[in-house]
């Protein structure tokens, strides 16, 4: 593991570097990307300008499970989401030279994919968050930023391990970049909305099949003491560590699986 991780740091080290020779494209796009992510927070903004709460939810509320939402999105796409491009790699085959390195083929194609313009992501997340933290009826004692903490780390897990669950089918059916990025990019969209104002069956599916309830709404819940129809017990918010980690350790294995599936192209 330790070889591994040194080999991803040398590997995005080098991506870094490479990136920062094309300044101006770099800066262009982090700006496309900060710019793209506001403007969905604008959207859900605009939406107050017509009603006065969203499931009795305010606008400093929503802003803050937004941010729940999309900083720990934020983070798992600047690291894990590069692991999307392996459906590319089995249709051409190239995959192949990843299992002949002795380092892990999953920290290897993160890396080799690795864009640090990304980060265009973060930063208007992290205003977002910064903002509401600062407007929400929220005693800031070390407990709150403790649960703010864990669910931030928690839900940086759960989305990488959905990234990785889902681009590990591309060893059965090659073409699943638009799967991945349906349950990914489709869970963090839903995720910037409270849970309650979805149908049943949407509920259950973020809840218990995709747990990325567990990411933004459960913490939320717990933080601001909020409006909650579904009756979630204050507890709760503590499953957030353990369901990271199974989430995180079916995905490893179903990486694993695929890896002993995989047969290269035949070519």
């Amino acid at each position: 593991m330790a070889d591994g991780l040194r080999v991803y740091r040398l590997m995005v080290a080098a991506k870094i570097r490479s990136a920062w020779q094309y300044r101006t494209s770099f800066v262009m796009f982090l700006f496309a990307q900060a710019t793209i992510t506001s403007l969905e927070f604008v959207t859900i903004l605009l939406l107050f300008d017509v009603v006065p709460d969203l499931g009795g939810w305010d606008r400093r509320e929503v802003a803050l499970l937004y941010g729940l939402a999309t900083l720990p999105f934020a983070a798992s796409d600047l690291i894990i989401s590069p692991v999307e491009r392996l459906s590319v790699h089995v249709r051409a085959g190239t995959f192949d030279r990843f299992l002949l390195r002795p380092a892990s083929s999953l920290l290897q194609i993160c890396a080799m994919e690795f864009e640090l313009r990304r980060i265009g992501k973060l930063l208007p997340a992290v205003a977002v968050l910064w903002w509401a933290m600062a407007g929400v009826d929220v005693d800031w004692t070390p407990s709150s930023v403790g649960l703010l903490v864990l669910a931030l780390t928690s839900g940086t897990v759960i989305y990488s391990a959905l990234w990785i669950a889902t681009a590990s089918l591309s060893f059965w059916i090659v073409a699943t970049q638009e799967a991945t990025n349906a349950v990914t990019y489709g869970g963090q969209f839903a995720n910037e909305y409270p849970l309650h104002l979805y149908p049943g069956w949407i509920r259950a599916v973020l809840g218990w099949i995709v747990p990325l309830a567990f990411v933004a709404y459960v913490p939320a819940v717990a933080l601001l003491d909020a409006p909650n129809p579904l009756a979630l017990p204050d507890d709760l918010v503590y499953a957030s560590i353990p369901v990271a980690a199974a989430t995180l350790v079916v995905s490893l294995r179903l990486w694993s699986l695929g890896i002993r599936h995989y047969q290269s192209t035949g070519s």
